[in-house]
């Protein structure tokens, strides 16, 4: 009998506002085989989107099996699992995100690991004339003037915590304040800078590398924030080997040259 249940979640990971949706066609089935290989179903952080694409591409090239990846802000997504929304593979961007789910038993605990890191930078519009951004009061206020700063939302996004926590370490936070731009996903801040609708930006390395349109005009230290971490786990609804192969793909080398191409930093 079919489960509505289960396709009213499907049906509402595709319409999250801020979500990337990205699905390869389906694989015909391998030689002898009597059926089609299933499609893994990755609910990932907005800022994995390039590099976990071309991961997922480079699996099916080798595999022939499909991944179908959603793309959100980590904690919208967790609870989307919560609810029930049919993920085998959670990729989040904080420990956090992760942890919500954890606390539920809705991941395989022994399965979990933190797969990557990143760093978090100021970015303005490549047509801007600011080059560099001194982290000083002083320079990060003439640098705003009276536009804004975009970055994700500082209770909820991961990059948007980083931001805050980085700001607050350098007595930045009194200045930049007013002048926030909230987003619910680290992309979403991105597009705002690169369409030149915000004179400046916090995102991850990362998302500015996958950007042509912006520039990176300041990098945070490490020291200025908590780590910044992808901790990776199946869900416990995964069933199979296919979830777990391609989880165990993602920490392999073939991944690892990916991420590290887009600019991540590789933990396992």
């Amino acid at each position: 009998m079919l489960d509505f249940r289960s396709c009213a979640f499907a049906f509402l990971t595709l319409f999250v506002a801020t979500q990337v949706h990205a699905e390869a066609p389906a694989t015909s089935a391998a030689p002898g085989a009597g059926a089609a290989s299933p499609t893994i179903t990755v609910f990932a952080a907005a800022s994995l989107k390039n590099a976990l694409d071309a991961a997922a591409a480079a699996y099916k090239s080798k595999t022939g099996v499909d991944t179908a990846i959603s793309y959100a802000g980590s904690m919208a997504l967790a609870k989307q699992i919560e609810s029930g929304a049919p993920a085998e593979i959670f990729l989040s961007a904080d420990a956090a995100s992760m942890d919500f789910l954890a606390e539920r038993n809705l991941i395989q605990p022994k399965t979990r690991f933190d797969l990557l890191g990143n760093t978090l930078v100021l970015i303005a519009p490549r047509t801007s004339k600011l080059e560099k951004v001194a982290l000083t009061k002083e320079a990060f206020a003439s640098a705003i003037g009276s536009g804004k700063i975009a970055t994700g939302d500082v209770a909820s996004v991961p990059v948007g915590k980083y931001a805050k926590a980085a700001l607050d370490k350098l007595g930045l936070w009194s200045v930049a304040e007013p002048h926030f731009a909230f987003t619910d996903n680290v992309r979403s801040a991105l597009m705002f800078v690169a369409r030149e609708e915000a004179p400046l930006g916090i995102v991850y390395l990362t998302d500015a590398k996958s950007e042509p349109k912006v520039k990176i005009v300041a990098t945070f230290p490490s020291t200025s924030h908590p780590p910044i971490v992808y901790p990776i786990a199946l869900t416990a609804s995964a069933k199979g080997d296919a979830p777990a192969k391609f989880l165990n793909f993602l920490k392999g080398p073939e991944a690892k040259a990916i991420f590290v191409e887009q600019g991540f930093a590789p933990l396992h």
